[in-house]
């Protein structure tokens, strides 16, 4: 039976040439995603991409003009797959409260790889999401680069989730700045109980970081 696959639109200010019209185009994201993850992305560079796919150096380059435009790609790929999980998973439920509770166990749950995609494994991508999304973020040029889209994935997720908070307390003042505290502090959970578990307090098996941040949210609402 062949699979099924779902396609994500990534806005194409973010590539030259779109990676998903080629063979060739799918292998540049596969490989950066899977290099990136075991070299950080200080080290990660399109001549040592070239070198792992075959291919020369400058082929790269007509898809992606820099390693940082490659990388937001990728952050832009995994938050509208969020997206399509968010909308999958709090369709047809009329609760608002139940709604926003399965909205953020899709923020903050263990990242499962999903099938419907052949050429991006999604738990790579999320620790390379964990680990090197803040360097897309924290650069000059990140004005610039919002004004013309860069971001707005990652600003649409928020924006569906705290509009689900507001459906639960509509004079809650702070939506957006708690929706992003989830999203970030949970990446920071699930790397501290990896490299430095004293400040954390997740066990092996067990919910804790849903748990936490699904009572946090519904504890500072209805307060």
């Amino acid at each position: 039976m062949k699979k099924l696959e779902i396609h994500i639109k990534i806005d194409s200010i973010l590539y030259t040439k779109n990676p998903e019209s080629s063979d060739l185009g799918r292998n540049i994201i596969s490989n950066s995603i899977k290099m990136i993850d075991n070299m950080g992305f200080e080290s990660f560079t399109f001549k040592k991409l070239g070198v792992t796919i075959g291919s020369n150096e400058s082929s790269i380059y007509r898809y992606f003009s820099s390693k940082h435009t490659l990388l937001v790609y990728l952050i832009s790929w995994y938050w509208s797959w969020i997206e399509y999980k968010l909308v999958f998973a709090t369709a047809n439920i009329n609760s608002p409260k139940e709604k926003l509770t399965k909205a953020i166990k899709v923020l903050t749950d263990t990242i499962t790889e999903d099938s419907s995609y052949s050429y991006i494994n999604e738990v790579i991508l999320h620790r390379i999401i964990i680990a090197e999304s803040a360097k897309a973020y924290h650069t000059k040029d990140i004005d610039a680069e919002n004004e013309k889209g860069f971001y707005k994935t990652y600003k649409k997720v928020v924006q569906r989730v705290s509009d689900m908070v507001i459906e639960v307390n509509p004079d809650f003042e702070y939506p957006h700045m708690l929706i992003s505290t989830v999203i970030e502090g949970s990446h920071h959970q699930r790397h501290f109980s990896k490299h430095l578990p004293s400040l954390t307090d997740v066990t092996k098996g067990k919910s804790n970081i849903v748990d936490f941040y699904t009572q946090l949210v519904l504890k500072t609402i209805d307060s």
